[in-house]
């Protein structure tokens, strides 16, 4: 490259030199060739230098660099070296440990050979010292042994039982006290007013012409009227009032709020007549699911599906025994909450559990089924808990408990049908059933005595303790309560209890 460029210089040199001696003559011309061969020198000389100068720069950086590599290398060997120690002192270290266990492996196999030895004389030694206590005994060892094992298990039943019954005389010393004080506190902190319903509602007029024009001509208004609602309409004598009686409290109410907008209209016809009737219709049926809305919100019962509130409304207009539905249902889930607070469970599922309780009683189709399995079968359905639905199948026996909620809701359901004036009966049935509950339970052999008690709550029987044994009174008593529940219909649960006594009689003279 510097030598192309002196050329070059050379080159410019002489053709300037050429053109000076062409345009200037000769006199300019070597002026020319001497200031050029004079900047050729310079430019020369520079070159040199700056090559000399980059020549020194790039020894200088490969020394450089060459150090530092030599200082790297000597690094990597070093460490190096000191990793060779180490795995050559390990090695030697695994070599000592390697031969330390094997030597107290072989000490360890002579220790074991030794044992064996001394195992082997003490089986000999305990052989014969068996055979010695045979003789002794008089009996083999497998004979002795079993002895023991029977003494052994005669006398840990004998403590065992003993045991047992002193723990169940005091856990039912307990559990009645503790469950007689929550029942109680339970009923005084709840309040529902009794309801009865009747099979008849009197509908009050403000005169008796109204009945004429209830009547209509030829008795059509009438006829419409009970045929749109289902219900017997009766106009007597008696003064200022129309009976409607009929079993269903729904259409009873549907017939008295139409009669109340016909009378108040004053058009009264068989086609204004069917027109009100399917407008109350609907309003009750509105009025049904807000009533539902409201309960469950007094209630704080939340999340159910709007069909299961639909039902809790409709339940206001359906009784049992006489009982108002929705007020049994409503004393059972406050009772049931209490309940459950007071035995440290959830409150709130033990308030829905009681609120559901009998909702098999108001479906839309009655199948044949107990209103229990319908009612959890329904609630099973709208996707409630499984453990709300078996509180809710049980709470009449009908399926196992599986939840500490079902016995409570039983206990409550029976709490709210048992209270006094809850429910009524025609008294000839009540004495009827109470007969019958008297009549089964003397059929049994070794009765004699029955007494029905409490409203038909509970059965005594009384035996003859020359009849029937201790043992024999328990399996009567479910006997008798398993026959009164496939043979009769009763409200709640009945108390079987038999009682045998012994009585020893002597006379001084």
């Amino acid at each position: 490259m510097e030598i192309l460029f002196y050329l070059g210089c050379l080159v410019a040199g002489v053709l300037l030199t050429w053109l000076w001696m062409n345009y200037s003559g000769k006199s300019r011309y070597r002026k020319m060739l001497s200031d050029a061969e004079k900047e050729t020198e310079i430019i020369k000389v520079k070159k040199e230098v700056e090559v000399r100068e980059r020549v020194l720069q790039l020894e200088s950086e490969f020394e450089k660099k060459m150090t530092e590599r030599n200082a790297r290398t000597h690094s990597v060997e070093t460490k190096l070296k000191q990793r060779e120690m180490s795995l050559n002192q390990r090695t030697e270290e695994l070599q000592r440990k390697t031969s330390e266990v094997d030597i107290a492996k072989e000490n360890l196999n002579n220790q074991l050979v030794v044992i064996e030895k001394r195992k082997q004389e003490m089986d000999k030694l305990h052989q014969q010292e068996v055979i010695n206590l045979e003789a002794i005994a008089g009996m083999s060892a497998s004979e002795a042994r079993e002895r023991l094992v029977e003494s052994l298990k005669d006398e840990a039943k004998t403590q065992a039982s003993s045991y047992i019954s002193e723990i169940m005389d005091e856990a039912r010393m307990t559990a009645n006290k503790e469950a007689q004080r929550i029942v109680i506190r339970s009923i005084q902190r709840v309040a529902t007013e009794t309801a009865i319903e009747n099979a008849v509602t009197v509908f009050h007029i403000d005169s008796d012409e109204i009945k004429g024009r209830i009547i209509g001509r030829e008795g059509r208004n009438i006829r419409a009227l009970e045929a749109a609602t289902g219900i017997e309409i009766i106009v007597d004598d008696t003064p200022e009032a129309i009976i409607l009686s009929g079993f269903d409290p729904v259409r009873r109410e549907v017939a008295r709020l139409a009669l109340h907008q016909l009378v108040q209209d004053g058009r009264i016809h068989p086609a204004r007549i069917e027109e009100i009737v399917g407008r109350v219709r609907k309003q009750l049926e509105e009025e049904i699911v807000e009533i539902g809305k409201r309960t469950t919100i007094d209630l704080g019962v939340h999340g159910l599906h709007p069909e299961l509130v639909r039902m809790i409304g409709k339940m206001k207009y359906r009784s049992s025994y006489g009982q108002n539905l929705l007020q049994h249902a409503r004393e059972t889930a406050n009772l049931c909450a209490i309940m459950a607070t007071e035995l440290g469970l959830n409150p709130k599922k033990a308030r829905r559990a009681g609120l559901l309780h009998d909702i098999g009683k108001v479906p839309d189709d009655e199948p044949e089924l107990p209103h229990a399995i319908l009612g959890m079968k329904v609630c099973e359905k709208y996707k409630e808990k499984p453990d709300i639905c078996n509180a809710i199948g049980a709470h009449h026996d009908e399926i196992e408990m599986q939840s500490l909620i079902a016995p409570i809701v039983q206990v409550c359901d029976a709490i709210s049908g048992a209270r006094p004036g809850a429910r009524r009966e025609i008294v000839e049935a009540y004495i009827k059933r109470l007969n019958d509950l008297e009549q089964l339970a003397m059929t049994y052999p070794g009765v004699v005595k029955t007494y029905a008690i409490q409203a038909g709550r509970e059965l005594r029987v009384i035996v003859g303790a020359d009849k029937i044994s201790d043992k024999d009174t328990e399996n009567l008593s479910g006997e008798i309560a398993k026959k009164i529940q496939d043979e009769m219909t009763y409200p709640g649960q009945v108390k079987i209890t038999v009682i045998r006594e012994t009585r020893a009689v002597s006379y001084a003279k």
